[in-house]
């Protein structure tokens, strides 16, 4: 289905399960910024427990497009989206981006929100130094050189599948793996809205760690924080950022990256259900 925005940008929506008293409603936010929801797996590890909302977010995948990108209006489109589906609380499950979003809107609507997980973020200092070293060791001269070819220039279907898997298959810690995960991701027909990732990642690096530090300081609701060990992204910046926080935990998953829950899947949705469970 769709809904509106308060100032009319139509966003893609999808919901499964059932809401309940026994566990709070839960609003997954997707990665990017300007890729699209692919969070179904997450969902179907809680959403016979509770009812699992997901959508694209703004100028994202099936969603309409915006001139209005910052991290506050996407903000502002969660909580519409929370009042619209009519919860007074709800759990926020954010992946990669979407854990910085996550605990943006957390923090500017702190008495919204049950419950925080930050799924493989990037924490806070110099995490790229890290996240660089990893990625270079898990390509090639030949392919590294190919990923710099395919991303200065316009890109035919095929290419752009490359381009994806290319850029992607460094996430996960499983090699023989990571080039099937990476393609079945680098496949869906959608495409990737560069203008929505130049816009809120240039908001994003602007702000000083103490940003981020500050708005986890100031979120009264638990937050867990989960990282695959083998995430490129350094956890060692997670949990300095988890170290902010007045109700953290910290899960570190092994043998798992950036997407946690495809390689390690049962680790995963036993801490989801556990929080799921907690925030009623």
């Amino acid at each position: 289905m769709q809904f509106s925005t308060s100032d009319n940008v139509p966003l893609w929506t999808a919901t499964t399960g059932t809401a309940t008293s026994a566990a709070a409603p839960v609003i997954i936010l997707h990665g990017g910024p300007g890729t699209w929801d692919d969070h179904a797996r997450l969902a179907q590890m809680i959403d016979d427990l509770t009812v699992v909302h997901r959508f694209d977010q703004r100028g994202c995948g099936r969603s309409g497009a915006s001139d209005e990108l910052s991290m506050a209006r996407s903000a502002q489109d969660i909580d519409e989206l929370r009042e619209y589906w009519g919860h007074e609380k709800i759990v926020v499950i954010g992946h990669s981006f979407g854990a910085t979003l996550a605990i943006t809107y957390a923090a500017a609507y702190p008495d919204r929100v049950a419950g925080v997980v930050y799924l493989d973020g990037v924490g806070i200092g110099d995490w790229r130094a890290g996240d660089r070293v990893v990625r270079e060791s898990r390509m090639t001269p030949e392919q590294a050189a190919r990923l710099d070819d395919l991303g200065g220039r316009p890109r035919t279907r095929e290419e752009e599948i490359e381009f994806r898997v290319l850029a992607w298959f460094p996430d996960f810690a499983d090699p023989e793996r990571a080039m099937e995960w990476a393609l079945e991701d680098a496949s869906v027909d959608l495409p990737i809205s560069w203008t929505v990732n130049r816009a809120l990642s240039n908001e994003i690096n602007s702000w000083p760690d103490s940003r981020k530090s500050d708005d986890v300081a100031a979120i009264p609701a638990p937050i867990t924080f989960i990282h695959g060990e083998g995430d490129p992204r350094p956890h060692s910046a997670v949990q300095a950022l988890a170290e902010h926080a007045q109700q953290p935990s910290f899960h570190l998953i092994p043998d798992a990256g950036h997407s946690p829950w495809r390689e390690q899947p049962e680790a995963v949705r036993e801490i989801l259900r556990s929080v799921v469970l907690k925030t009623p």
